[in-house]
């Protein structure tokens, strides 16, 4: 039971922790906090579930599709829902251009797809049961786009970049840095990331419209515990998040298990408000 709990807790945990990333990855250049990120997610396995269950298409073809429709929905909020506002005096309009956008494609999605759940695919041939693929898939994307993300800043000019209009907007665009492209490549990778969250998660998710906002909201979680914007802490309390829901899930379940999660949320963010690994931002006066 307990090697049980604590192996669906870290792969869900890896789920939020990969919706956290994509917030953070969106912020990062806008400073826009973007509400499509649990879209994002659910997209993934809305598509998944429709290009490899329904379509037959093969894995490799399947998985380009969904990271591809992931990054054009990145594409398509970053025009649509964040630069207009970031345009305007009231910049925290994007509260209401962000959620509007993932709410329009929510319905569309139900619309299209249906308000009931469907399975998603096996995508390898192996036996069920012990550590399944349900389980090391979400752990395996969390690793590799953790990696991944390490490297591209570290590693490539337009990681530096993205650094760059990270630190300092106006900064970077004084250094004659393509602000707006770099922010559009952002918000792709960041749709990437979402719709790779959905996609690796599927068979425990299953391709649901109603994971929009399951997500939205547990994706939060990390990115507010972890600091905002702090991708490693966001993988340590998605960690956590997933261990402790699971737990909670045994120990009360049902909609208790909610209530003990979002207890602790605010508990830990009362007595840290910058986050479990967040810091005190200095202000120069």
């Amino acid at each position: 039971m307990v090697e049980s709990i604590v192996s669906t807790g870290l792969a869900i945990g890896c789920i939020y922790a990969l919706i956290g990333i994509t917030y953070n990855v969106m912020f990062s250049a806008s400073r826009v906090f973007s509400f499509t990120a649990g879209t994002l997610g659910m997209l993934g396995g809305v598509l998944g579930a429709l290009f490899i269950g329904r379509l037959g298409l093969p894995l490799a073809i399947g998985f380009a599709l969904v990271l591809a429709g992931g990054a054009l929905l990145g594409i398509v909020t970053e025009i649509v829902a964040v630069r207009p506002v970031l345009k305007s005096l009231d910049q925290h309009l994007y509260v209401l251009s962000t959620l509007a956008l993932a709410l329009i494609v929510q319905q569309l999605t139900a619309i299209e797809w249906g308000t009931e759940s469907r399975p998603f695919p096996r995508l390898f041939d192996t036996p069920r049961g012990g550590f399944d693929q349900q389980l090391w898939l979400p752990m395996l994307a969390c690793a590799v786009v953790v990696i991944g993300l390490e490297l591209l800043y570290r590693k490539t000019i337009v990681g530096r970049a993205f650094l760059a209009i990270a630190e300092d907007t106006y900064a970077a665009r004084a250094l004659g840095l393509p602000e707006r492209r770099l922010r559009m490549a952002s918000f792709a990778l960041a749709g990437i990331i979402g719709a790779l969250a959905g996609f690796a998660g599927g068979e425990m998710l299953l391709a649901f419209f109603g994971n929009a906002p399951l997500l939205t909201f547990y994706g939060f979680v990390p990115v507010a515990l972890g600091g905002m914007g702090n991708n490693r802490g966001a993988v340590v309390a998605g960690l956590l998040l997933g261990l402790f829901q699971q737990a909670a899930n045994f120990l009360v379940g049902g909609i208790f298990a909610s209530v003990a999660v979002f207890t602790v949320f605010i508990i830990v963010l009362l007595l840290r408000p910058q986050g479990l690994a967040g810091a005190t931002v200095q202000r120069r006066v």
